[in-house]
């Protein structure tokens, strides 16, 4: 397979340009991008008759498209005219940039080989040796994400209590409880029950009502983990101190849990994923896999600028 060579030219910015660093590079030198680029090694998404652009930049020019909120057009456009950009992504200052149609052809190859799912895996892995702490726990939550379209025949209706219905489907996440960064993604149609996504991780498991019952809790046991789920009820007698307990057990859960709030916060906020851009439960689940990897990322810098301070 032929491939593009970048980054050959001498990057002529000017001056002003190059002096401006910016948060890109930054994440440029917080992982090891070539362990990223050995997963990517037999992907291919040239046009018939074009050499094809190489991988990582591709890949990298989707997380940007997460952190900025842009669409393949706008996407192309940026990275034709920004020099951050260009940088971030392995290109000299004069040389062509990929047309939008190269991003499409680059997820259809992640998603046909399942590679969403290893690079998330690949650069979390990088990032929580980098954001090292002692584990204490593990939050979960879903969220839900309307879908691209109400013809889209893989996404489902769900309804939360008062809430306004939404056809779309469901982000079930596993968070670490003290860095909050993202380690376990699965997403489902949204009609599916909260507490039967299940958990793969251990220690104590923050979550909310939603994952009360023995389903979630035997799960959790069963993987050596503890539930620690907000609770609506409990029995006692007349004149105990029941509610007092039962304030007291979910002001505890709830002081954990509500990190999640700032990380679905995040990615409904900032990166566009109030809605889903694509049809199906498969394009659904690169674009927030997508979209948790580039919130790793953004968060581990945050942890590292925070420990050197």
């Amino acid at each position: 397979m032929s491939r593009r060579r970048i980054g050959q030219e001498a990057f002529s910015f000017s001056a002003n340009e190059s002096a401006r660093r910016s948060s890109l590079d930054d994440l440029t030198e917080l992982i090891d991008w070539a362990a990223i680029e050995k997963h990517l090694c037999d992907v291919s998404a040239s046009a018939k008759g074009e050499p094809a652009w190489p991988p990582l930049c591709l890949f990298k020019a989707l997380l940007l498209a997460v952190w900025y909120d842009l669409s393949d057009v706008k996407l192309a456009e940026a990275l034709d005219d920004r020099a951050s950009f260009r940088r971030f992504c392995g290109f000299s200052a004069d040389e062509a940039t990929p047309e939008r149609t190269a991003f499409v052809r680059f997820r259809r190859h992640l998603i046909a080989r399942g590679l969403d799912k290893t690079l998330f895996d690949a650069v979390t892995g990088q990032l929580r040796a980098k954001a090292i702490t002692v584990k204490t726990g593990t939050l979960v939550d879903a969220t839900v994400i309307a879908s691209a379209s109400h013809e889209d025949n893989e996404a489902a209706w769900s309804k939360h209590r008062r809430r306004k219905a939404v056809f779309g489907f469901k982000a079930h996440v596993g968070a670490d409880a003290e860095t909050a960064l993202v380690e376990e993604v699965a997403v489902t149609p949204g009609n599916v029950n909260d507490g039967r996504a299940g958990s793969q991780a251990l220690r104590d498991v923050y979550a909310d009502s939603a994952y009360r019952g023995q389903v979630f809790g035997s799960a959790v046991v069963a993987r050596g983990g503890r539930p620690k789920v907000v609770q609506t009820s409990a029995w006692g007698r007349p004149g105990d101190d029941t509610l007092r307990r039962l304030k007291a057990w979910n002001w505890s859960v709830n002081r954990v849990r509500c990190r999640f709030e700032k990380i679905f916060g995040t990615w409904k906020r900032s990166y566009g994923l109030r809605r889903m851009r694509w049809r199906g439960i498969t394009k659904g689940a690169l674009q927030v896999r997508l979209t948790a990897t580039a919130y790793n990322l953004k968060r581990t810098m945050t942890i590292l600028r925070s420990a050197t301070a």
